[in-house]
This record gives structure tokens, C-alpha cells and sequence, in this order.
């Protein structure tokens, strides 16, 4: 179809398409949008880690070695919530603008301009909300949470600068979110119907649905916030009328799905990898599309198990404990699925498919603690201690982080037409795998021995699995570094990518050339690749 013109076309005017700064600045082109959204949400990751390495190396040993309670206090803030908000969400989003339109056989993003506007108010958030941190009196000190009435009574003044870049980064998930359901819906492919799309593109739509129903409620926890500080409201002031439990009621009703939204998109990256390296279909695409829909159903009636210890009457106890565990059969469908998917197949073991395995294994492993935090009188003896703190990193980091770092991998060559070090891909892998595990397994035993979360000096018998977690986060650190190498080693001197990137996976990238050929997906390419399995 030699009539189509090529994706870049809305940045073709008379005098040719816009060049260096300028075509970054004003790109409407979703894959340019998608690398944008890539690079700023890995700087914000080394950001975020630079962060947490401050917090492992004061935890090294007992005593206040390098930073005061209060810069502790506003270390925590920050790495929680610029990985949520910077790292993780950004790069599902970036992610998202480069596979979608390729996977349904779309020209472009269906909103192109509101594309280039939702990633261009994220380095003006994140400028602002780290900026704080070098404000007079410091930057916001009272957890990722910010519960109230810390975040309002006790707060610094820079708090306000805080809510406002929260309300900027809401409005950019908003449009972007919007965007993706609207090229979803409306530009797919002649012949692609919604149970024939790929399980990225279904986990993305019910991801977008989730965060428009959320964020709204994010930005109204955040306005009272304001309205408390500088109003003399008392949404969440007790001697006012006001209830501080109603803020945890608010945020976490936000904040359940919002976990949902770091992980869905996941598992879509993790359901083209493993059929791809496995040389077979996925198994079970219906159950996996229906246990997706489940699990973000569920999301919306379980916020209140992070509040068990709130003193809650005891039916709403039992409703949130009998509905948490609830999204373990969902999630355990898929995790079967996986496994059934490579049962039997020609697997092979390059750097995508490490990651994914991992994915699943520790995923899994995250999964069984957040089983033992869903049981509420337990939940009183885990609450607020460290293994609450190995449970979620657990989950987002081997979970959301690996998933990510695994579709860079894959769709690598895709992008960009080169191939990366096999070798060194491997050896960041086994770097990540341990650094992570060596870091995150001993939170376990700290929790369960009693160490509670977010301080900066503890008794000397926690002293061990401190030590122990804090070389792994700096094993893990340092690796990511190491990312960075090779993925530019691979930008600038890989060896070119072949035409099928993955030898024997072919069917199974699920990507079209972009704008894609008139194509009729009422016949998909046959998996099995016969060339491959013989």
C-alpha cells in the first residue's frame, strides 16, 4: 500500500519533518511519544533509587549514620512516590504508546496532540515535587500515603507544591488514559474483533478504564488536603468535625486500584513473552481476558484491608478479608495459564524470557504474602512492619519492574532494529535477580520479628537482615546502571536485527507495521512455527 503515509506523517509539513529539539517537542508521533515516556520514566527510576539507596545505607547498621529522622522521613516520601507516579506508571504508558497502534493495526494514538500534552506535564510535576525537597522546611515528610492529619496539620510548608503536582500528574494519566480507550475502541484493524486483540492491548483497556475511574477520587483527597491547610475546612480534622479515617477511606479506594493499574499491564507484557520463547499459543486467551476484568472488578471492593487495625466494625472486616482473597482465584488462573502455556513447549532462555519467569516465580511469591496479609487478625501482628514492605516490592518490583524491563528486551529490535548483548542481557538479569531477592527476602523475617516500617534506627537484633537487605539494594542499584550501558551499547553499536527478531516466534510479537496493511484477522497466522518445532 505504497498510497499510506508513514506514521510520522503529522509531523510532515511543507518544509519536511521538524528536526532535533523541536521534533520532540511538538511529535505527535505515538512511537517518538512512547521513547519519551520510556527515557523519563527510567531517569525518574534512578531518581526513585537513588532515593531508596539513602534509606538501605542509613538502615545499614543501627544508630543515625548519615541523614536525620526528618530527611529520612522525606526520603521514603519521595522514592514511594516517584516510583509509583515516575517510574512505573510513565513506562506502562510508554510502553502502551509504542504496541498499541502496532498491535491493533492503527496509524497513530486516536488523540495525537493530547498525546504530546500528557507526557510534556510530567517533567513539569516531578521538576516541582522534587523541588521540594530543597524548599524551607523541607520537602513532604509523611509517607507515599500522606496521610491526613500529618499531611495537613503537621505538614511542611512545601505540601502545597506537592498536591499540585499530584493534580498534574492525575490530569496527565486522565488524557492518557482516554487516548488509549479511544485508539482501542475505534481504530482497530477491518476484521480484529475485541476477543481477537492481543492481551497487552486488553490489559491496557481495562487499565485505562480503572485509572479514569480513580484518579478523580486521588485529586478530591487532595483538594480537602488543600482546603484543610489553607481554608480552615475540617474534612480531616477531628476538632473540627472531621474524620481522619475518612482520608485513608479515600485514598485507599484510590490507591487499591491504583496497585491494580502498576500490575495489569503486566501481565500482558508477560502473555506475549512467554508464548513467544515457548514457541506456543497462549494458553486459555478467553480465561486470561475474563480473569483480567475480574481482578480490576475486585480492585474496587477490597481498599479497606489496609486499614484492619482502623478498628472497623467486624462485618466489614470479614467483607474486605472474604473479598481480598477473593483475587487470588483470578490471578491464580493466570499464573496457571503461564505455567500450562510453557508446559511442554521449545523453550528457549533468552534475556525476555529470564525476566518473565522470574516474573511469575516472585510474583507468585508476593502474591502468597498479600494471601497472609488478607487474613485480619493476622493482618494485626503484619500491620505497618517490614514485611508489609517485602510483600509490596515483591509485587512491583519483580512484578511491574521486571515485566518492564522484559518487554525493553523483546521488543527491542522492534524499536529500534538493532539487537542488544545477548551475554550482557543475561548478566544484568542474574545481577537484578539477585540483587532483588537478597534485598527483599530478609524484610520478611524483620516484619515478622517485629520491625516496623518507615524509621530510621532500630533495635541492634534487626541488625543482620538490615545489613543483608542493604548490600542486595546496592547489588540491584548498581545493576540497573548496568541497563543503561547496554541499552546504549545496543543503540549505538548492536548488530542489526534480523527480520524476525526471535527465531521461531513468528506470529507471536503480535506487532503490525505502522500504519499497518489492510489485513483480515478473522484468520491469525498459525502459531506453531513448523520451520522451528519441525
Amino acid at each position: 500500500m505504497s498510497e499510506v503515509i508513514h506514521a510520522d506523517h503529522h509531523d510532515d509539513h511543507a518544509h519536511g519533518p521538524a528536526k532535533g529539539l523541536k521534533r520532540w517537542l511538538f511529535t505527535t508521533n505515538h512511537k517518538d511519544i512512547g521513547t519519551l515516556y520510556l527515557w523519563f520514566s527510567f531517569a525518574m527510576f534512578l531518581v526513585g533509587g537513588v532515593l531508596a539507596l539513602v534509606i538501605r545505607a542509613e538502615l545499614f547498621q543501627p544508630g543515625l549514620q548519615f541523614v536525620q529522622p526528618e530527611f529520612f522521613n522525606q526520603m521514603t516520601t519521595n522514592h514511594g512516590l516517584i516510583m509509583v507516579f515516575g517510574a512505573i506508571m510513565p513506562a506502562f504508558v510508554g510502553l502502551a504508546n509504542w504496541l498499541i497502534p502496532m498491535q491493533v493495526g492503527a496509524p497513530d494514538m486516536a488523540l495525537p496532540r493530547m498525546n504530546n500534552l500528557s507526557f510534556w506535564i510530567l517533567p513539569f510535576a516531578f521538576g516541582m515535587m522534587i523541588s521540594t525537597l530543597f524548599m524551607e522546611g523541607g520537602g513532604p515528610n509523611f509517607g507515599w500515603t500522606f496521610y491526613a492529619p500529618l499531611s495537613t496539620t503537621y505538614a511542611p510548608p512545601s505540601v502545597t507544591y506537592f498536591i499540585f503536582a499530584v493534580h498534574l500528574m492525575g490530569a496527565s494519566s486522565i488524557m492518557g488514559s482516554i487516548n488509549i480507550i479511544a485508539t482501542i475502541l475505534n481504530m482497530r484493524a477491518p476484521g480484529m474483533t475485541l476477543m481477537k486483540m492481543p492481551m497487552f492491548v486488553w490489559t491496557w483497556l481495562i487499565t485505562a478504564y480503572l485509572l479514569i475511574a480513580v484518579m478523580p477520587v486521588l485529586a478530591g483527597a487532595v483538594t480537602m488536603m488543600l482546603f484543610d491547610i489553607h481554608f480552615d475546612t475540617s474534612f480531616f480534622n477531628a476538632a473540627g468535625g472531621g474524620d481522619p479515617v475518612m482520608f485513608q477511606h479515600i485514598f485507599w479506594f484510590f490507591g487499591h486500584p491504583e496497585v491494580y493499574i502498576m500490575i495489569l499491564p503486566a501481565f500482558g507484557i508477560v502473555s506475549h513473552i512467554i508464548p513467544a520463547f515457548a514457541r506456543k499459543r497462549l494458553f486459555g486467551y478467553t480465561s486470561m481476558v475474563y480473569a483480567v476484568a475480574s481482578i480490576a472488578f475486585l480492585s474496587f471492593i477490597v481498599w479497606a484491608h489496609h486499614m484492619f487495625t482502623v478498628g472497623m466494625p467486624l462485618a466489614g472486616q470479614l467483607f474486605f478479608m472474604y473479598s481480598t482473597m477473593l483475587i487470588a482465584v483470578p490471578t491464580g488462573v493466570k499464573v496457571f495459564n503461564w505455567i500450562a502455556t510453557m508446559w511442554r513447549g521449545s523453550m528457549t532462555f533468552e534475556t525476555p524470557m529470564l525476566f518473565a519467569i522470574a516474573f511469575v516465580v516472585l510474583f507468585t511469591m508476593g502474591g502468597f504474602s498479600g494471601l497472609m496479609l488478607a487474613i485480619t487478625p493476622v493482618d494485626y501482628q503484619y500491620h505497618d512492619t517490614y514485611f508489609v514492605v517485602a510483600h509490596f516490592h515483591y509485587v512491583l518490583v519483580p512484578g511491574a519492574l521486571f515485566s518492564i524491563i522484559a518487554a525493553v528486551y523483546f521488543w527491542f529490535p522492534k524499536w529500534t532494529g538493532k539487537m542488544y548483548d545477548e551475554t550482557l542481557g543475561k548478566i544484568h538479569f542474574w545481577l537484578s535477580f539477585v540483587g532483588v531477592n537478597v534485598t527483599f527476602f530478609p524484610q520478611h523475617f524483620s516484619g515478622l520479628a517485629g520491625m516496623p516500617r518507615r524509621i530510621p534506627d532500630y533495635p541492634l537484633q534487626f541488625a543482620d537482615f538490615n545489613m543483608i537487605s542493604s548490600v542486595g539494594a546496592f547489588i540491584f542499584g548498581l545493576s540497573q546502571v548496568f541497563f543503561l550501558y547496554v541499552i546504549i551499547k545496543a543503540i549505538r553499536s548492536g548488530q542489526p536485527a534480523a527480520d524476525r527478531s526471535w527465531e521461531g516466534a513468528k506470529g507471536l510479537e503480535w506487532t503490525l507495521p505502522s500504519p499497518a496493511p489492510y489485513h483480515s484477522f478473522t484468520h491469525p497466522p498459525a502459531v506453531k512455527d513448523e520451520e522451528v518445532l519441525g
